[in-house]
């Protein structure tokens, strides 16, 4: 007897991801990408207006025709990411966050650390943790050209670690849309910093989840020595680790241990060789800088509820310090008396933590949103489909099972005959 199956909806819709990628979307994103393109001061943001907003809106209009997800989200990641960023390298013109990436490797080989001895003017400060400067190593090493621009290094390590971070049947669809998403798409054109350290936490986050605490302490490990931004996941980690459904109690404690462990001992191996090098140009650079406790003023100044309080209310500035810190208070509280379950909830925690701190930080901006974005979007790419498995059982009732009771109806029909 011959036999068959019959394609169900749940087949067909197997690998589509609950991220959006309609036509509302794409023009959504049309929108945002022409009014940044339009009212930004910075030129690299303008060339990215321009080319994102033709590709969101070719996206736009090949999702209301019907084309499939998978095209218009092709078509929106080279109008958004590639069509700028060959644009930006051909005229060699970046964020002036990739030339302090390729600056601070430059001090790093030759000094021994990445920070200049007396900073005056913003461009002179370098925020980042001494690990950044690993980025900028191959144009330090080899000359600026194409292949050794800091960009491409970091938009290649965060889409790595990310795809990593996803089961194998999302790493294709889910780091493509975030790659159009134009709060990524913007830093991987321009150059974004926050990039890989989003990345390696979700990474880190993941193999928690896993229960692999060293593979878990080493990817936070390496993104806590980018930038002071990655430090809150290692208690988050922690949490999870030590809280995870099954097992003996002291063998979570352990797992939770070694993760703390392998965290610090890496982190400690990339930031304390050039923290002792010179700790007052350290503390001037990565401390007192970004909490604008020095002379120069930080570039990073969007209007968020910190900055405002830093700047138009007296005393502000201390109470956006404080708000800040009440903030870190809660979410250590939040660990204690209801540690995250899974590692998507583990991502949702740190998600909010971050958005807070991004909130009440002194000096800050929109790009830094980037974090809680990548992190929501980590969680929701790893929920399968809901009620795949419903609705499969429900077409196989309804009409697989049926179709094969009557072929076989027949079969027997022509063996009487």
């Amino acid at each position: 007897m011959a036999t068959f199956a019959l394609s169900t909806p749940s087949d067909l819709h197997r690998d589509r991801s609950a991220l959006p990628g309609d036509a509302a979307w794409w023009t959504f994103c049309a929108a945002t990408a022409l009014a940044l393109g339009t009212f930004s001061s910075l030129g690299p943001h303008r060339v990215w207006g321009a080319a994102a907003a033709l590709g969101y809106t070719a996206a736009a209009v090949l999702a209301a025709r019907g084309r499939s997800p998978r095209t218009a989200g092709a078509v929106a990641v080279t109008g958004a990411v590639l069509l700028p960023l060959l644009v930006l390298l051909a005229v060699d013109r970046a964020q002036l966050e990739v030339d302090v990436v390729a600056r601070s490797a430059g001090l790093l080989l030759s000094e021994g650390t990445p920070y200049r001895e007396r900073p005056t003017v913003p461009e002179d400060f370098n925020p980042y943790l001494p690990g950044m400067a690993v980025f900028g190593i191959p144009e330090a090493v080899a000359g600026p050209g194409v292949f050794t621009d800091p960009r491409l290094w970091m938009g290649a390590a965060f889409l790595g670690a990310f795809a990593l971070a996803l089961p194998a049947a999302a790493r294709v669809e889910a780091p493509r849309w975030l790659a159009a998403c134009p709060l990524v798409a913007l830093p991987l054109a321009v150059g974004g910093v926050d990039l890989p350290v989003a990345g390696l936490m979700c990474l880190g986050l993941a193999r928690a989840g896993q229960g692999r605490a060293g593979a878990a302490g080493l990817a936070l490990g390496l993104a806590a020595a980018l930038k002071w931004t990655a430090w809150p996941a290692v208690p988050v980690a922690l949490a999870l680790l030590a809280t995870a459904p099954g097992g003996d109690g002291r063998l979570r404690s352990r797992a939770a241990l070694r993760c703390g462990l392998v965290a610090l001992f890496t982190a400690a191996v990339l930031v304390l060789p050039a923290a002792l090098r010179d700790p007052g140009a350290f503390r001037a650079h990565v401390v007192d800088f970004p909490l604008g406790l020095t002379g120069a003023v930080s570039s990073a100044a969007s209007p968020l509820p910190g900055h405002l309080l830093a700047t138009h209310v007296p005393g502000g500035r201390t109470l956006a310090l404080l708000l800040l810190g009440v903030s870190a208070l809660l979410l250590a509280v939040s660990l204690l008396v209801r540690p995250p379950a899974t590692a998507s909830a583990a991502a949702a925690r740190l998600a909010l933590g971050l958005l807070l701190a991004i909130a009440f930080m002194p000096a800050s901006r929109f790009g830094y949103l980037v974090h809680p974005v990548v992190l929501a979007a980590w969680a929701l790419a790893r929920q399968p489909p809901a009620h795949s498995h419903r609705v499969r059982e429900r077409v196989r009732e309804r009409v697989v099972d049926p179709v094969r009771a009557l072929a076989r109806v027949r079969v027997r029909k022509q063996g009487s005959r």
